[in-house]
């Protein structure tokens, strides 16, 4: 523990007499310093003992005095020692009265009393705190190293860091949930903290900041791990008090052992993702018998029951612009992240594999990485809804940022029909504005939704523009009669019924019709792409 002015006060060689201040002797002192000036304070950091002779200070003027003494406490100085029988023969009482004014603490030296040996009990005492602290902060790695090495690795890291801090530590992934704490009550302080989390992941690693307890209770401090430009976790401490020096030697301890820990993960997850790429590519060829065997252990089981396959690519900007490389490359990585964090923590495999602008991953059916998909695309699409502008039909154009496709769930033999199902579902994503789309929403139900695409919408506008321009001439109502028989299946009595016409009205109609688009009404492809595009001109995504 450093000198505080209690135990200067109490040393048997120095003999100071305390005459003010006496309920401040507990104040820590950082350093004993001698002058004489009038204003010492620019020279002032804060927490010395000051100590003079009064050599230029008029010490018996109660206004200087009390001017003094207000302006080296304000400074931080934590007390003042006057040397009596050198200038004065006694400490005067201006000073001693402005002293006790401000409770501020003042001491008598004696004459045989040098203002050295004060320093040097000062800095003996600084220097033996300083080598506590350093010696601690060793002991403190050495326990963290062995932590880390233990079979518990982070948790039993954890446990001995807040022991030492007299506090508590979490440890955070990639994707900002807690992993582990210590002791286990901190689990639930730590989840507090999810947004500072964010935020700090954001930076360039290594990153740290302290963040406010928004219940009053801890100092908390949050250092990132890892040495690329993304962060592989993040590990957050809270205290009562700021950290000392020994406390800060077993923090960046803490962190370069976690460091060292997500880094070697780091190259143990590129290997796997190598050997995932090699299962996939099997897959996607028709060789599930080979992929099941280069599988092993590590994605065999994901192999062994129905699995599902998703295709993710960053999308453009509300204005059509291509997104940076790094901000599309930080969209898939965060898709990634939830996903694969979601599978640690449930125990199951994933299987994902970043292929330049896009991700495909293999994820258990119904299983935690499925569920992280979800809704980190729900996520997605909240946060672009929220502000998103609208288009000419009313509907929200929001760019999530990307889009990906889910398959229905599949086997092995199965795998590359799975992938074209995830392609198909995330092209749709793509052209709604969604961030994903599962394939049985696509399959199952209306393929009317799949016309709010603006290429299909331009498709058909070309196609019934001449009828259009026709009918606004007033020589007809070529449009409408063409809708009413192709609602009813080329039966002419009942369109014209429809219509109110009589059928042989209709019957020059759709003669008209062929003669201005060109094209046989008897062709079956010619008529759907007409309904189709009759549909698109008038289909509502609201509806």
């Amino acid at each position: 523990m450093p000198h505080t002015l209690a135990s200067l006060a109490h040393h048997s060689a120095l003999k100071l007499t305390v005459l003010a201040g006496e309920d401040r002797l507990d104040t820590p002192v950082r350093w004993a310093h001698v002058s004489e000036l009038i204003d010492p304070v620019p020279y002032m950091e804060g927490g010395e003992l000051l100590l003079i002779t009064a050599l230029k200070l008029d010490a018996e003027d109660p206004e200087v005095a009390r001017r003094y003494v207000r302006r080296i406490a304000g400074a931080g100085v934590v007390g003042l020692g006057f040397a009596v029988g050198v200038n004065y023969e006694d400490v005067p009482e201006a000073l001693l009265t402005a002293a006790r004014e401000e409770d501020f603490p003042l001491l008598a030296v004696p004459r045989r009393t040098p203002f050295v040996a004060i320093s040097k009990a000062v800095s003996a005492s600084v220097a033996a705190d300083q080598y506590r602290a350093v010696t601690e902060g060793f002991e403190a790695q050495r326990e963290l190293t062995r932590a880390a090495l233990s079979a518990e690795g982070p948790a039993e890291l954890l446990a001995r860091l807040a022991a030492h801090l007299k506090g508590w530590a979490a440890l955070y992934d990639a994707s900002g949930a807690v992993v582990a704490a210590a002791p286990d009550w901190a689990a639930r302080r730590a989840a507090r903290f999810t947004e500072a989390i964010g935020k700090l992941r954001e930076r360039p690693a290594p990153a740290s900041s302290v963040v406010p307890d928004a219940e009053g209770e801890d100092r908390v401090e949050l250092q990132s791990l890892g040495t690329g430009r993304r962060a592989r976790g993040v590990l957050a401490v809270g205290t009562g008090a700021p950290l000392g020096t020994a406390e800060r030697y077993a923090m960046h301890s803490a962190v370069a052992l976690l460091t060292l820990t997500t880094e070697r993960s780091r190259a143990l997850q590129e290997a796997e993702q190598r050997l995932g790429a090699a299962v996939l590519r099997m897959l996607l060829a028709g060789e599930p018998d080979h992929a099941r065997g280069v599988a092993g252990r590590l994605y065999g089981g994901l192999l062994d029951a129905p699995f599902r396959v998703l295709v993710a690519e960053p999308v453009p900007g509300s204005g059509g612009e291509e997104r940076p490389a790094a901000e599309a490359t930080a969209t898939l990585d965060a898709l990634a992240d939830a996903m694969e964090s979601a599978a640690a923590r449930s125990g199951e495999a994933v299987l994902a594999v970043p292929d330049g602008s896009r991700l495909t991953v293999l994820v258990a059916d119904g299983g935690a990485a499925a569920e992280a998909c979800a809704a980190h695309a729900a996520a997605l699409e909240a946060r672009a809804g929220a502000n998103a502008p609208k288009s000419t039909s009313g509907a929200l154009r929001g760019t999530p940022g990307l889009a990906a496709g889910l398959s229905a769930p599949a086997g092995p033999a199965a795998a590359a029909a799975a992938h074209r199902q995830a392609e198909q579902a995330m092209s749709v994503a793509g052209r709604r504005g969604r961030a994903l789309v599962e394939h049985e929403d696509v399959a199952a139900g209306s393929v009317l939704p799949l016309l709010a695409d603006d290429a299909v919408r331009a498709f058909a506008d070309g196609m019934l523009r001449a009828l259009h321009d026709h009918d606004a001439t007033g020589r007809g109502d070529l449009v409408a009669s063409l809708r009413a028989w192709l609602s009813r299946h080329g039966q002419w009595d009942a369109a014209a019924a429809d219509l109110g016409v009589h059928r042989h009205t209709l019957r020059y109609r759709m003669r008209r019709v062929e003669e201005i688009l060109g094209r046989s009404l008897d062709d079956p492809d010619v008529r759907m792409e007409l309904w189709l595009a009759l549909k698109a001109t008038t289909f509502s995504p609201e509806a």
